[in-house]
């Protein structure tokens, strides 16, 4: 038995040396005056080539479905800013209609059946596009997801096996995530039943990808501290906050992100589902996260918005003036019908290079798909600029400054903005 016990022990010392080798990450700089930091992530994929990818934290990992981006073709991903657009999000139940394990499996895993070696695959079970946790019907066995084909409820081992299939870089342990409105002695189950199940994911991990172990706790502080505690207890190399985005409301939520950071050593990196709006992105790097997993950018182009917000001091206040809440413009409208100029005038992206807001109005207004491929293209660029700007800030030592700006711009411009921007910004019927 005690032997048992020791080779036990020796294939976790193992398994954490092999995940330290595939991920390295370090703090370089923290903010004087709060929890926010600058870090960088070294992670080593599991593609043919074992690439190292060396990203700068806080940092955005594009949300895909089925491990691509909704709209951007692969061979145009090399448009947008790298490295910082090499973290690719998926959802393992995604893949829950087709194709099957075992073929996924025998192609070589998620890297080989996309063709994206250069990328690092990140799995977190709910995406909140295709994969919403279902509360209500999960139990003891397994944790509850609403997808397009259905509803299923996903067992710890059966989750195992989609890892193990999929061999992603990173791999997000999974988790009974609730909302907001339920009672106290749900929440307290919830948290049970997630430390447990990261007990068994542990246990049945592969040797490669990197584990993040999942922290819930709703909105109780108790509860989010004691999730936290047990999990920083165990061998994992990151955490991953979840139940954020799901009913809570955005006042009380630094409440509960710094109980669970304040509970979390500082050398590890930290995961958080659920902040996607610009002003949620800035509190949850006040609060100390390094990676966030948004479909803010999915939803706005979808709609045909893109995003304009300042990024330097020489951008034209007149755009910012032209949107309804100072961040973005909606160019199915009619306003922009014979507007030749670029979305945002000096942005790089390659959309603003070689189109102009009338061209992609007529492409909205007519629904060429090519439409939303450039408008992804824009706003994962204007976004992962914000996120360098925020890095910058924090380097400087004035991310305060900057979000406290940011907040207050925004603030003022919803309160000047008048019926008749409203109105340029709906859409065309």
């Amino acid at each position: 038995m005690l032997q048992a016990e020791v080779r036990g022990e020796d294939r976790s010392i193992d398994d954490g040396a092999q995940e330290s080798r595939n991920m390295k990450f370090a703090i370089k700089t923290f903010c004087k005056t709060g929890r926010a930091r600058v870090g960088l992530l070294q992670l080593t994929t599991l593609g043919n080539n074992k690439e190292i990818i060396e990203i700068e934290t806080p940092a955005l990992l594009l949300t895909t479905r089925k491990g691509l981006p909704a709209f951007i073709p692969p061979d145009h991903l090399p448009f947008l800013p790298s490295p910082d657009s090499r973290l690719l999000h998926f959802s393992p139940m995604h893949f829950m209609e087709c194709p099957d394990l075992k073929t996924i499996s025998n192609i070589g895993g998620v890297h080989r059946l996309l063709g994206l070696q250069g990328y690092g695959f990140v799995a977190v079970p709910r995406d909140s596009i295709l994969s919403l946790p279902e509360c209500n019907s999960s139990n003891k066995n397994g944790a509850s997801f609403e997808t397009p084909c259905g509803r299923f409820l996903v067992k710890p081992l059966e989750y195992m096996k989609m890892i193990s299939s999929m061999k992603p870089d990173l791999w997000v342990s999974l988790a009974d995530e609730v909302h907001a409105s339920v009672t106290v002695k749900r929440n307290k189950v919830s948290v049970d039943r997630t430390i447990t199940w990261l007990d068994t994911c542990i246990s049945l991990k592969p040797r490669d990808g990197v584990l993040f172990g999942s922290i819930v706790g709703g909105c109780n502080v108790e509860e989010r501290t004691r999730c936290a505690q047990e999990v920083a207890k165990r061998n994992v190399s990151g955490y991953y906050i979840g139940g954020f985005g799901l009913g809570d409301s955005i006042d009380e939520r630094s409440t509960y992100l710094h109980a669970v950071t304040d509970s979390l050593p500082k050398e590890k990196p930290r995961q958080v589902c659920g902040l996607g709006l610009p002003e949620e992105v800035l509190q949850g790097i006040a609060a100390g996260i390094d990676l966030f997993d948004s479909t803010y950018i999915y939803h706005l182009t979808l709609e045909g918005f893109a995003l304009i917000f300042p990024l330097n001091d020489t951008q034209d206040p007149q755009l910012c003036r032209m949107a309804s809440d100072y961040t973005k413009i909606n160019l199915k409208a009619t306003v922009y019908r014979k507007d030749t100029s670029r979305i945002v005038e000096g942005c790089t992206c390659y959309t603003c290079q070689n189109h102009t807001k009338a061209y992609i109005n007529h492409l909205l207004n007519v629904h060429e798909m090519l439409a939303q491929i450039l408008l992804e293209i824009h706003n994962t660029h204007h976004y992962l600029s914000f996120f360098r700007l925020i890095r910058e800030a924090i380097t400087e030592g004035r991310f305060e400054e900057f979000r406290q700006k940011f907040i207050q711009n925004r603030r003022e411009h919803l309160l000047a903005a008048s019926p008749i921007t409203f109105e340029l910004e709906s859409p065309v019927r």
